[in-house]
C-alpha cells in the first residue's frame, strides 16, 4: 500500500537533525505560505480515453516520461495474487516494434536516467527521465507497449520472470527482519474478499501458477487506454508534443469501461494480537494498526497532522513517553497510510533488546493517555504547517517528481489540481479536528496488533498473542527449472496504420547546461562554492568538515558519529526541543551525519529564511550543549543500531567486505557506528576532545545551490567567517594506491535458513584521483553499471533468474576505495550465481565489443543532458570541486575521456582491474546448504569467518 499524495509531499522534508553555531535571536517565518502552492499543467484526452497531461519546466533539458494504469493489486483475483506487479517486470522486457530488451536497451542509447517502474494497491507506473532530444523515441516506445505488447509474452519469458519476481520477494520480506509484518497485519485488517487483504508482491505459490491465459486475461482487461493517464514534464513543445501523442496512441483501442472500486474501510471488531518468530530479528518490534480512511477523505489530512504529532517531535507524546521517560525504544514511528479505497492508522515501535512487548505496550497508552489529556496546541499545529511550503516546493525538485505527483492526482479523482487542493485542505486543520479524527478512528477502537520477536523469545510478545500464519519458504536445492527466454516469439504482428518498426528520429541535440559556480573565501579560510537556482524559492547548502571515522581512535571507534548527533540535541542556550522548534519554526531541516571521511551538516530552508537559518547553524557549530541525559539517549539508541545490523544480511556483508579489503588497520575498515564495546566505552569527554581536535573552518568546505546570488549569501555567511576561528588539524594522508594484490578466496557468514544469499566481490581498487579511475568506470558501464544495458544483470537476471538486481562499481576518494559487485541471489543457486559471475569477468575483455563502446559513449554523454538537474546533484558537483580540486566544467573533461576512448583501451582495463582471481568472494547465506557447494567455485576451501 502506497502513501497518499499529500503525504507524499509531507515525506519530502528531510529529518530534524542538526549541528551548532554561535547564538544569533532567530526570525521568526512566516505563518503561512502566500505564495500559491500548485504545479501547472495542461490536459487533454485521445478519443480512445488515454488521458494525457503536460507540465512545461525549461531549466533543464530534459523531459520525465510517466505512463500509468490505474491497476494495482486491488484489481487482481483471490489466488491470483501479484499479477499487478508480474506486469510492471513484462512489460520492461520487449515489445513488437522495440524488440528483445526493449526499452532498457533503447535507455542506454538514448542517455535515458533508467527505465523504471512501480506498482501500488492501486496503480503501477512506468518512468524515467530522457534528454530532450529523445522525447519521439519515448513515445513511440511507450505506446508500443501499450498496443504491441502482449503477443511477445511467451511461456519462457514468463517462467524466467516469475523467478525475477519471486527473488525481489525474498530479498524484500523473506530474507529480511520483519519482513512479513504487513502480510500478517493486512490479513487481519482486510476481510478475505477486500482488495487490500493480499500483499502487492503476492504469494510465491500465486506466482508460481499463473498461466499464461491469466496473463493476457490481465493485460486485455486493464492496460486500456481509458486506464492510463500519459504524463510529460520538462523542455518540450507542447503543439509537437500532442501531435506525436495522436500518432502513436491514437489507434490504440479502447477498451472495456473500467468500473471504479468503492471505497471500503478495513474492519476490526475486536482487537486482534498475532505473534511471530522472526528468523531474522534482534530485536522485539510490537506493531498497531486502526482501520481509517481513504486518500483524499476529508478526515485524511488530520489524520496525518495527528501522526506527525504524536511521534516526529521531542514534545510529541511518544517521544516523551516511550523514549525519555520509559526508555523502552530510540523512538516511535507513527504515520497514516491511506490508498484509494481504505486507509490504515500505523504505529511502530522497535524496542531495546529483551523488552517485553506488553511493557512497551503499556507506554503507548501513557503516551495516548497524554495526549488525551494536552491535545495539540496551535503553536503545535502552526509548527508542522510551516514546514508544507518547503516540502512542497521539495517535491517539486525534478521533473519526475513532478509527473508522479500529476499522474497520481489524476488517477484518484481525474484532477491534477487537487494537489494544491490538498494543502489548501492541511493548513485549514484545526486543533479540533485532530482531536476529533483521534476520537473517531483510534480512541478506545479495536485494533490489530503484531507481536515480531526474535527466534526462541516468544514470551516476549504481547500476552494473549496468536501465532501468525507466516509462510516461509523451504530452500531446496535443484527446486526451480531452468528457463530459457532467448526463445524467440512467434506469432502474428498486430497491425498498425503505419511502419512502426522504424524508430523515430533525435530531435535537435540539447546543448548541456553546466551551472555557473561562484567561489568566495570567508574570513576564517573556509571555501564556499555555491550555484545560483531559482526553479524554487529553497536554498539547500551543506558543510563538510573533513575527517570523519578517520579521526576515531581505534579503540573509540564511533565517536564521530556520536558526536553528529549530539550536535543536534541542542546548544548552550537553547534545550534540544527548543533548538528543533526554531528549525521547525523557519520551515527549515538540519541534518549532521558523521561519514567514513566527513561530518556534513546538511540543511534544506526557504530562500527567504537563509539568514535565521545560517544563524542557527552558526549556533550550533560554536556553542554545544552537551546534555548528558541526551548522550545516554543516543548511546543507547546506536547500541539498538547495532543490534539491528546483526539481524539484516546486507549490513552482515557490508561490514565484513570492508574489513577484508581495506584490512582491519585502515579506518575504513571500521563501522562508522562503532561496536558495542567501543560505544560503552565512549564517555562525553571523548566527543568534546575529537570536537575540540578536529572541528575547524580550516578542514571544511561549504555548498549552496539556491534562489540566493553570491552576494547575498556571502553576506549571511560573513558572522560565520568571523565568529568560527580556524586552527590547525591533522588528517590522515590519503592512501592512493591499493597495495599488492592477494589471491581470490571464498569467505562465508552463515545466517541459518536464509532464503537469498548476498554476494559483494571485489577488492580494494582505484583512488577517485587516480589517472585510471574514471576510465575504469567507463569500461563498467557494460560489465555492471549500467543497469539493464550490464552484462550482470542480463545474464543473472534476464537470462537465468537468479536474482532481482546485481550492480558492480567503482568506489573511493583522495584514497583507494573499493570495485565491488553487490546482488542478492537465489539460496539454492548460490554456487551458479558466482560461477556466472566469475565467467563474465573471465571473459569481459575479449568479448567487450565495438558495439559496447558505443552504447557506452551514447550513454555517458547523452546522459550529461540531466546530470545537473536537482539540487542534489549540483551540490554533488560543487564536493567533487572542493574536495579533489577539479575544474567547475570537469565534467566537459570527462565527456573528452569518454569519447576518446577505444576498444584496446577498455579491453587493457578490463584485464588490469576486472581479475576475478584477485578478488575477494563475500557470501552471507545458509551455510549448511550453501558452504560446502561453494569449494567448487575454485578458489580453494572457503572460510567461514562467522556463525
Amino acid at each position: 500500500m502506497k502513501m497518499s499524495p499529500l503525504p507524499l509531499l509531507l515525506a519530502a522534508c528531510f529529518a530534524s537533525t542538526a549541528l551548532t553555531p554561535a547564538h544569533a535571536a532567530v526570525k521568526p517565518a512566516a505563518a503561512a505560505p502566500k505564495a500559491q502552492l500548485k504545479v501547472d499543467y495542461q490536459k487533454f484526452t485521445l478519443p480512445n480515453g488515454l488521458e494525457v497531461i503536460f507540465h512545461i519546466d525549461r531549466s533543464d533539458p530534459v523531459v520525465a516520461v510517466n505512463l500509468t494504469a490505474h491497476v494495482g493489486s486491488a484489481r487482481e483475483k483471490a489466488g491470483r495474487t501479484g499479477f499487478a506487479h508480474l506486469f510492471e517486470h513484462l512489460l520492461f522486457l520487449e515489445s513488437e516494434n522495440l524488440g528483445k530488451g526493449g526499452l532498457d536497451k533503447m535507455t542506454a542509447r538514448i542517455g535515458g536516467s533508467g527505465a523504471n517502474g512501480s506498482t501500488s494497491t492501486d496503480r503501477t507506473n512506468y518512468l524515467q527521465t530522457v534528454p530532450k532530444d529523445a522525447l519521439e523515441k519515448m513515445i513511440w516506445a511507450e505506446a508500443d507497449k501499450l498496443g504491441w505488447f502482449i503477443n511477445t509474452v511467451t511461456d519462457p519469458v514468463l517462467a524466467k520472470e516469475k523467478q525475477v519476481v519471486k527473488n525481489e520477494k525474498r530479498q524484500g520480506v523473506d530474507n529480511a527482519p520483519y519482513g512479513h509484518t504487513r502480510y500478517v497485519i493486512n490479513k487481519a485488517l482486510y476481510p478475505n474478499d477486500h482488495p487490500y487483504n493480499w500483499q502487492v508482491i503476492g504469494s510465491l505459490d500465486d506466482l508460481q501458477n499463473a498461466t499464461l491465459d491469466d496473463v493476457k486475461e490481465f493485460f486485455r482487461l486493464w492496460y486500456v487506454p481509458n486506464n492510463v493517464t500519459l504524463v510529460l514534464a520538462g523542455d518540450f513543445d507542447p503543439v509537437q508534443a500532442r501531435k506525436w501523442v495522436e500518432k502513436y496512441f491514437s489507434e490504440i483501442k479502447r477498451g472495456e469501461p473500467v468500473k471504479a472500486i468503492a471505497k471500503r474501510p478495513g474492519v476490526v471488531k475486536q482487537t486482534v494480537k498475532l505473534a511471530h518468530e522472526d528468523n531474522f530479528a534482534k530485536l522485539p518490534e510490537l506493531t498497531m494498526a486502526w482501520p481509517t480512511v481513504e486518500d483524499l477523505h476529508p478526515d485524511s489530512y488530520a489524520l496525518e497532522v495527528l501522526a506527525e504529532y504524536l511521534s516526529q517531535t521531542k514534545r510529541a507524546p511518544f517521544y516523551k513517553v516511550l523514549v525519555e521517560d520509559s526508555k523502552v525504544a530510540p523512538n516511535v514511528q507513527i504515520y497514516n497510510q491511506s490508498a484509494e479505497i481504505a486507509g490504515q492508522f500505523m504505529l511502530r515501535v522497535r524496542a531495546f533488546e529483551n523488552k517485553p512487548l506488553d511493557e512497551v505496550a503499556g507506554e503507548v497508552d501513557k503516551a495516548f493517555a497524554k495526549f488525551e489529556k494536552e491535545g495539540i496546541s496551535e503553536r503545535d499545529l502552526n509548527r508542522i504547517k510551516a514546514g508544507l511550503e518547503t516540502r512542497f516546493y521539495n517535491s517539486l525538485s525534478s521533473v519526475l517528481g513532478k509527473s508522479a505527483l500529476l499522474a497520481e492526482y489524476n488517477y484518484l479523482n481525474g484532477n491534477p489540481g487537487t494537489i494544491s487542493d490538498s494543502i489548501k485542505k492541511t493548513l485549514a486543520v484545526t486543533p479540533a479536528d485532530v482531536r476529533r479524527v483521534y476520537d473517531t478512528y483510534i480512541k478506545g477502537k479495536p485494533y490489530v496488533a503484531t507481536s515480531f520477536v526474535p527466534k526462541g523469545k516468544l514470551a516476549l510478545a504481547l500476552s494473549g498473542s496468536s501465532k501468525a500464519d507466516v509462510v516461509e519458504e523451504k530452500v531446496v536445492q535443484g527446486a526451480e527449472a531452468a528457463v530459457d527466454p532467448t526463445v524467440n516469439a512467434q506469432y502474428a504482428k498486430t497491425p498498425s496504420r503505419f511502419d512502426r518498426s522504424k524508430e523515430p528520429p533525435y530531435g535537435p541535440t540539447p546543448a548541456v547546461k553546466v551551472p555557473q559556480v561562484w567561489d568566495t573565501t570567508l574570513a576564517n579560510g573556509m571555501r564556499v562554492l555555491g550555484i545560483e537556482n531559482k526553479e524554487v524559492p529553497l536554498v539547500q547548502f551543506d558543510i563538510a568538515i573533513d575527517g570523519g571515522l578517520l579521526l576515531d581512535k581505534a579503540d573509540k571507534v564511533g565517536v564521530a558519529n556520536l558526536l553528529a548527533r549530539m550536535m543536534t540535541q541542542g546548544t548552550a542556550t537553547r534545550t534540544p526541543q527548543e533548538l528543533e522548534e526554531a528549525i521547525q519554526q523557519l520551515g527549515a531541516s538540519i541534518n549532521v551525519s558523521a561519514r567514513s571521511e566527513d561530518i556534513r551538516i546538511s540543511v534544506n530552508t526557504l530562500a527567504r529564511n537563509f539568514q535565521a537559518t545560517v544563524d542557527l547553524v552558526e549556533e550550533m557549530l560554536l556553542q554545544p550543549r552537551w546534555d548528558e541525559k541526551e548522550f545516554a539517549l543516543i548511546k543507547q539508541s546506536v547500541l539498538s543500531q547495532i543490534r539491528q545490523q546483526d539481524a539484516e544480511p546486507n549490513a552482515i556483508a557490508s561490514r565484513h567486505f570492508a574489513k577484508l579489503v581495506y584490512g582491519k588497520d585502515d579506518p575504513r575498515s571500521r563501522n562508522i557506528l562503532g561496536t558495542a564495546d567501543s560505544v560503552n566505552a565512549i564517555s562525553m569527554d571523548d566527543l568534546k576532545a575529537y570536537y575540540a581536535a578536529n572541528v575547524s573552518p580550516s578542514v571544511a568546505r561549504m555548498h549552496v545551490v539556491g534562489a540566493l546570488p553570491k552576494a547575498g549569501v556571502s553576506a549571511s555567511l560573513a558572522g560565520l567567517g568571523r565568529s568560527w576561528r580556524a586552527k590547525p588539524v591533522a588528517l590522515p594522508a590519503a592512501t592512493s594506491t591499493a597495495g599488492a594484490p592477494v589471491p581470490a578466496k571464498v569467505y562465508f557468514v552463515d545466517v541459518p535458513d536464509a532464503k537469498q544469499s548476498v554476494l559483494q566481490v571485489g577488492y580494494r581498487a582505484l583512488a577517485v584521483t587516480d589517472a585510471d579511475y574514471y576510465p575504469a568506470t567507463v569500461t563498467n558501464y557494460i560489465l555492471g553499471g549500467g543497469g539493464f544495458a550490464s552484462r550482470l544483470t542480463q545474464q543473472l537476471r534476464e537470462g537465468k533468474g537468479y536474482t532481482y538486481g546485481i550492480n558492480s562499481s567503482f568506489g573511493g576518494s583522495k584514497s583507494a576505495g573499493p570495485f565491488v559487485i553487490a546482488s542478492g541471489v537465489r539460496s539454492n543457486v548460490t554456487l551458479e550465481s558466482t560461477q556466472l559471475v566469475k565467467q563474465i569477468l573471465q571473459d569481459y575483455p575479449k568479448t567487450y565489443s565495438e558495439a559496447d563502446l558505443e552504447t557506452t559513449k551514447n550513454f555517458l554523454i547523452k546522459s550529461n543532458a540531466r546530470a545537473f538537474e536537482t539540487a542534489g546533484a549540483k551540490l554533488a558537483m560543487l564536493d567533487n570541486i572542493s574536495k579533489y580540486g577539479w575544474r567547475a566544467d570537469y565534467i566537459k573533461e570527462r565527456e573528452r575521456i569518454v569519447q576518446g576512448m577505444t576498444l584496446p583501451q577498455v579491453q587493457a582495463l578490463s584485464t588490469k582491474y576486472l581479475d576475478p582471481s584477485k578478488m575477494v568472494w563475500l557470501v552471507v547465506g545458509d551455510a549448511k546448504t550453501q558452504l560446502p557447494r561453494m569449494k567448487e567455485l575454485g578458489f580453494d576451501e572457503p572460510v567461514l569467518i562467522e556463525k
